[in-house]
């Protein structure tokens, strides 16, 4: 067991009363039954707390690789059964889901907040996610699965169709920031395709990715399909590759370059969304407020630790200097603190290695001669891990934040002189996630954003408008990862297409004594009427 607290919790020489680090701050038989869902014999735990106020929350059992073999066998053996089950059956597993989550939205914002430290409001952007997962792909589940018929090489004797076969059991790897939506979200639609799921979700903030699997359970889904290993990602992490069919995973780009490596090495595919450094840019015949309320919600949402947050601002000269009035201002309104209430603007970061990176990527922009317009500072008086929220400007290339992900609430704003300069000022660097543009001119805005080098583009929104719209695709480019999840993408991922050709009355070689070389003239002349009628296979 690990902690950051050399007194044993057991014996508790603090005073609870005076000081919240002295007690759990979770009931401890609500805690237990959630982690003994966690397949692991090791005798191992590993202490975990809340960045709100280091109240500790859990000690979590560690698994080893033998019990994630195991949760494999397990999985798979379920796996069998329930790719045979009606697939109006499993669509009904996560319409039960989808009710459950909203039945028991408190606890879920509740727990949510006491791992992560986010705000209750940002909270809510997670159950809100997974309910709307689950609703979208029960309801589409025949479009996106029943066999489709496609032409064949020789009309009406050729009949051919294309089926979805599901890869077997998927592991899912999911990351802190998001803990109940990316723990769940990616693994319902490989759930409905008739797969079984292995999880392996981030030790910062298990317990809400175990409680999404307790309402799996609930909904119905049968034992053994969602199982849940823990354990450090350098050991574990390979484990879950050298076992699954399939890995899902969200992180670092780093991390996902690894990941796919060792896919490659097993043949086996992966979808990877990753790091980014998120661009806005804000037109010169932009809605300003609209544009600076926005801006805020894209900067600092759960304190900037969003894989589509916004990093980079290029404002056009015209309404540059308005915009950042308002946008500081906006800034300054926001109300920070440590609650599990509603009415807080933004919580404070994971960890003091979050705080950490943080902290040197504004102490390096500033030395360099960066000016800070607010925020920039580490406030201890509210919590452990809280950083103002920061903007900055004159920021250059020399400068760490520039080019990389900081992963925080911090954000660079730059002037623009023209939009072809901006879109590639959007365009530099390597990565390619997400990106907003503010215009008045939804056209103009549409052929920009047809410019930009990101997975997705909302216009006059920061985020939201692609990441909750379940029937499109979302996913990176260039460095930004691989794959999409969402829509027919996120579904189709986790199936093989078999293909089901059918020949009737003729043959597809020489038949009645004809010669190869007859043979050959007479398709060769078919692929001329062919071209000629307009057929493309």
């Amino acid at each position: 067991m690990t902690s950051q607290h050399p007194a044993d919790p057991a014996v508790g020489p603090r005073d609870p009363e005076h000081d919240p680090t002295a007690s759990y701050a979770l009931d401890r038989s609500y805690v237990a039954a959630l982690t003994d869902r966690i397949a692991a014999t090791s005798g191992r735990t590993e202490e975990v707390r809340s960045p709100l106020n280091d109240q500790p929350l859990a000690h979590l059992p560690q698994s080893t690789g033998q019990d994630v073999a195991d949760a494999f066998a397990r999985a798979r053996r379920a796996q069998r059964a329930w790719m045979r089950v009606d697939l109006d059956d499993r669509a009904e597993v996560l319409l039960r889901l989808h009710d459950l989550v909203l039945d028991r939205l408190d606890e879920i914002l509740d727990l949510i907040g006491w791992e992560s430290g986010k705000s209750r409001k940002h909270a809510f952007d997670e159950p809100l996610h997974v309910a709307l997962t689950a609703r979208y792909y029960a309801r589409t589940a025949h479009r996106h699965l029943r066999p489709s018929r496609r032409p064949g090489v020789m009309p009406v004797l050729t009949r051919v169709e294309v089926n979805r076969v599901p890869k077997g059991v998927v592991g899912v790897i999911s990351p802190w920031n998001y803990p109940f939506t990316m723990a769940l979200s990616d693994g319902l639609p490989a759930l409905l395709a008739g797969n079984a799921v292995v999880t392996k979700p981030d030790h910062q903030t298990m317990l809400s990715a175990l409680l999404g699997a307790e309402l799996l359970e609930e909904a119905g889904l049968p034992a053994d399909l969602w199982q849940v290993v823990a354990g450090p990602g350098q050991e574990i992490g390979p484990e879950v590759i050298r076992h699954a069919d399939y890995i899902a995973f969200t992180g670092s780009t780093a991390t996902g370059r690894s990941i796919a490596k060792a896919c490659a090495d097993r043949l086996i595919g992966c979808s990877l969304e990753l790091g980014g450094k998120n661009p806005i840019l804000v037109l010169r015949d932009a809605d300003v407020e609209r544009a600076a309320e926005g801006a805020v919600r894209a900067c600092f949402s759960n304190a900037g630790q969003l894989c589509v947050s916004t990093e980079r601002m290029y404002v056009a000269d015209q309404v540059y200097d308005r915009f950042v009035e308002r946008f500081v201002a906006r800034t300054e309104a926001m109300s920070l603190g440590a609650s599990l209430d509603w009415g807080v603007d933004m919580g404070p970061l994971i960890s003091q290695r979050q705080l950490d990176a943080v902290q040197a990527h504004v102490d390096d922009a500033v030395a360099q001669g960066a000016r800070v317009l607010t925020g920039g500072r580490h406030r201890p008086d509210l919590g452990p891990f809280f950083f103002e929220p920061t903007i900055l400007e004159g920021v250059t290339p020399s400068m760490v934040c520039f080019g990389q992900e900081t992963f925080g609430p911090v954000v660079s704003v730059y002037r623009f002189h023209d939009e072809a300069e901006a879109v590639a000022r959007a365009n530099d660097g390597d990565y390619g996630l997400n990106a907003a543009i503010y215009s008045q001119d939804g056209s103009r805005a549409r052929a920009l954003a047809a410019q930009i080098r990101c997975g997705s583009v909302n216009i006059n929104e920061a985020f939201g408008a692609t990441f909750g719209s379940m029937d499109a695709p979302m996913g990176g480019m260039r460095d930004s990862g691989l794959g999409r999840r969402q829509g027919a993408e996120g579904l189709l991922r986790y199936t093989e297409p078999q293909t089901v050709a059918t020949q009737r009355l003729l043959r597809l070689s020489p038949m009645l004594g004809m010669s190869d070389e007859a043979y050959a003239k007479v398709m060769t002349a078919y692929m001329r009427v062919s071209h000629k009628l307009g057929r493309a296979g």
